[in-house]
């Protein structure tokens, strides 16, 4: 703890009249900015396996946390101590099969018991719907993730995965006749359930869609910068290329990334 200890006082030092004009320009609002930067960065460095780099990275997470909690503090609201409270006694009342006498068969039985749990902690009573609770700041292919496992979880759901599949291609349709027809509402609206339609098939499939979604980005972004080098190497640009000659770069790309 001394090292941690140490964090909260350069943060409090930083903070301070004698410390960083940035820093104490900082507020809970300034911050969310900040977090979500630092989060993405834990989860693409996360993504690659290094270590060294994701060990710094949620060191960044950290002073987010504390840094949060200092600006608390000076405005008499909670501090660092009361987060560390809080978490550890939320982690023993939702874990009453490791510090209790509950007994579960399996992890669903757990997310189950943890759900039921979380409705009657304080703050949670005025929620009316199984829904409450899914955070309207995550990425639109996560909160769609969140919303369907939260129906599921009270029998909301489809009986197998033909069903999602199905879905899948109903949507498709739908999306294609709205195409045709130029009701551009309509388009907007159907590829809307498209992707939705997509992310409980990925949930089927034991996929999170927002990571496969990232994954496909990046692997989009390096075969691109393959052809951009390819192209370079020919002493040409982009713009003077055929469709066709990309098509080949693009496939000849696809092979080195998948050896």
């Amino acid at each position: 703890m001394e090292k941690f200890d140490r964090l909260v006082e350069v943060v409090a030092t930083l903070r301070s009249p004698e410390g960083c004009p940035w820093d104490r320009e900082q507020d809970h609002a300034s911050l969310r900015h900040y977090l979500l930067e630092e989060v993405y960065e834990v989860l693409e460095v996360a993504d690659t396996g290094a270590d060294e780099k994701l060990c710094g990275e949620l060191g960044d997470v950290l002073l987010m946390v504390v840094m949060y909690a200092q600006i608390a503090a000076e405005q008499n609201g909670f501090n660092i101590s009361d987060v560390i409270t809080s978490i550890i006694d939320k982690l023993i009342y939702r874990h009453p099969h490791v510090f209790g006498d509950v007994e579960v068969a399996d992890s669903d039985e757990v997310v189950r018991n943890w759900e039921q749990l979380k409705q009657h902690e304080s703050g949670n009573e005025s929620r009316l719907s199984v829904l409450d609770g899914v955070s309207r700041s995550l990425p639109a292919l996560q909160q769609a993730q969140e919303l369907q496992k939260k129906a599921a979880r009270v029998g909301f759901d489809w009986d197998s995965i033909a069903g999602p599949w199905r879905k899948l291609f109903e949507e498709i349709d739908e999306l294609q006749e709205a195409a045709d027809n130029g009701a551009d509402e309509a388009v907007a609206h159907e590829l809307g359930d498209l992707l939705f339609a997509v992310v409980n098939l990925a949930r089927f499939l034991d996929v999170y869609a927002e990571d496969a979604l990232r994954v496909g980005n990046r692997r989009f972004e390096q075969r691109f910068r393959q052809v951009e080098q390819q192209v370079a190497a020919t002493g040409r640009e982009l713009s003077e290329m055929t469709l066709e000659e990309l098509d080949e770069l693009w496939e000849q790309a696809k092979t080195s990334q998948n050896r």
